[in-house]
């Protein structure tokens, strides 16, 4: 409102002005007539001031409301732009959560697949042992056959010794009693009971597993499995403990790359932000080509971090 009236104030002058000047150039012989002209003049003067000083009022409150309405649609952008992200932020979360849960999924169906592997070339091996078998005692009868046409008299029943007994005959399965429980059946139970969130009944099948059969293929995703019970329970050292099983005691298990992966993330859980990210650039330099190898990229670069260490 200053700037108009400042305006105003100098037209007024500016006529004021003007009407001196043009009263000093008037003679004094002037007629009334030439006075009232002049008059007219100046309130015509001063009427177009104040129409003029209307306008630009008019013209600055337009200003202030473009300028108020400019003000609160930013104020509104802004709130929108922040629920936006803290709506990105939700997603973002949850997204992961449900990363962390189809991972499992997946694992623990490829360990089926693995076992169910293990179990068909078994199946084949017991199928070929029982063929040999078959082969074996049709070759005995045979020649069992050939030996009782050749001599009749070894036919007749033999006569008992006395005092004497026959020789022992080992029943099948006599020869001692195997207390481990099976491999298969046992790592099966604990695969359900950990997607169950039965974890202690889980954590003891698969101890039981890495007892009985260390060797065993099986073990290391054993040894995996009780590392991913104790990151479920955010147990993170006990987790990188296991982790750190797998990858020492089976670098060649098919669990080594997610046993890596999980160990990042937990050392990340952990607020180890350099060793984390050092175990995940080193799962990518690992095992480039895995699923884990790309979720160790996105998480990498979820946190703005290089997939490379800078040298």
């Amino acid at each position: 409102m200053q700037k108009p009236r400042a305006l105003r104030n100098r037209l007024l002058v500016a006529a004021v002005l003007a009407v001196a000047l043009t009263s000093a150039s008037v003679p004094a012989r002037a007629t009334s007539k030439e006075i009232i002209e002049l008059q007219t003049q100046v309130q015509q003067l001063l009427d177009m001031v104040q129409r003029l000083q209307s306008t630009l009022d008019t013209r600055f409150a337009v200003l202030q409301n473009l300028a108020q309405q400019t003000a609160d649609n930013a104020t509104q952008m802004s709130a929108t732009v922040n629920a936006l992200q803290q709506k990105i932020n939700a997603q973002s979360d949850a997204a992961n959560g449900k990363l962390d849960t189809v991972s499992g999924q997946v694992q623990s169906l490829n360990d089926s697949v693995d076992e169910l592997k293990s179990r068909i070339a078994k199946l084949d091996k017991s199928i070929q042992d029982l063929q040999t078998q078959l082969q074996n005692l049709q070759t005995q009868a045979a020649a069992a056959a050939t030996a009782s046409a050749a001599n009749p008299d070894a036919n007749a029943p033999q006569q008992a010794v006395p005092g004497g007994a026959p020789p022992p005959v080992a029943a099948p399965g006599a020869l001692g009693a195997n207390q481990a429980p099976p491999l298969a059946e046992t790592f099966q139970a604990g695969l359900r009971d950990y997607n169950a969130a039965r974890y202690q009944v889980a954590e003891g099948e698969f101890q039981d597993v890495l007892h009985f059969y260390p060797l065993d293929d099986l073990a290391g995703s054993a040894q995996f499995y009780l590392g991913e019970i104790a990151y479920r329970q955010q147990n993170y050292s006990d987790a990188i403990k296991a982790y750190n099983a797998v990858l020492e005691g089976f670098p060649g298990s098919p669990k080594a790359p997610a046993a890596q992966l999980r160990k990042g993330l937990a050392l990340l859980a952990m607020n180890k932000r350099d060793a984390g990210i050092r175990e995940l650039r080193l799962l990518i330099q690992r095992h480039p080509q895995t699923p884990e190898a790309a979720q160790a990229r996105a998480k990498l670069n979820g946190m703005g971090v290089r997939i490379t260490a800078p040298r």
